[in-house]
């Protein structure tokens, strides 16, 4: 990696309609969720920013976190409950991308954190990353997704992320082909495309070096996409 963990994180990547293209959302979700909404005159402030920007471009760690925003599109829990709780992590980790981090989940001591401030919140059970089994401090299952999906490398940051947990070889990386979605370094689209052309799934296989799997995997991606589950 060229970049330094915490310029990555800054680092320019989507839009806005981007966003919620490649994460399955419903069309507005992720602005809401980034950068806030207004409702019947009432002004909700944004879940995943510091503050309302009205700024169209995502940044990588903004999206790392509405990756993990998304994995909680079920809760039926307004997604701007969870502000108060990210605000405290942002102070206690000292940084404004506290859920692209890998301390909030694979350290023991960053779980106890995360639940003494779900606890002073009074985050929803619903939107809880972290919760006791067994007498022991767990991911909850949509934080467990999140971190299936990533591979925080070294730096302890989220260097690249899947953007569906089901799919384990589709990938998107800020550092490589413009952060699209790839299986191997080669675009989704582009084997979708080749495939709606009437190229031979061994033809495209054989074209790119990529296994049956992978092939399948960009094709379920690219079909999933326009069918996806939509968030509210």
């Amino acid at each position: 990696m060229s970049d330094e963990p915490t310029e990555l994180l800054d680092r320019p990547v989507y839009g806005l309609t981007q966003v919620d293209e490649l994460l399955g959302l419903r069309a507005g979700t992720a602005r809401r969720w980034i950068d806030g909404y207004v409702r019947r005159d009432r002004a909700y402030p944004p879940v995943v920013r510091l503050t309302t920007t009205g700024e169209d471009l995502v940044t990588w760690g903004e999206f790392t976190e509405t990756r993990l925003l998304a994995e909680f599109r079920d809760a039926g829990v307004p997604m701007v409950h969870l502000r108060p709780a990210v605000e405290r992590l942002r102070q206690i980790f000292e940084t404004a991308y506290p859920l692209a981090l890998a301390r909030p989940y694979l350290d023991a001591r960053g779980r106890e954190l995360v639940m003494q401030v779900q606890r002073e919140t009074e985050l929803a059970q619903p939107l809880q990353l972290v919760v006791v089994r067994n007498n022991q401090l767990l991911l909850s299952e949509a934080a467990n997704k999140f971190v299936q999906s990533a591979d925080f490398g070294t730096a302890g940051v989220v260097q690249r992320i899947r953007p569906w947990s089901q799919l384990d070889r589709v990938w998107l990386d800020p550092l490589r082909q413009f952060g699209v979605p790839t299986v191997r370094s080669v675009p989704t689209a582009v084997i979708a495309e080749q495939f709606r052309a009437g190229d031979p799934l061994d033809f495209i296989a054989h074209a790119y070096e990529l296994s049956d799997e992978d092939i399948s995997q960009a094709l379920r991606y690219e079909l999933y996409k326009i069918n996806a589950p939509q968030a509210a």
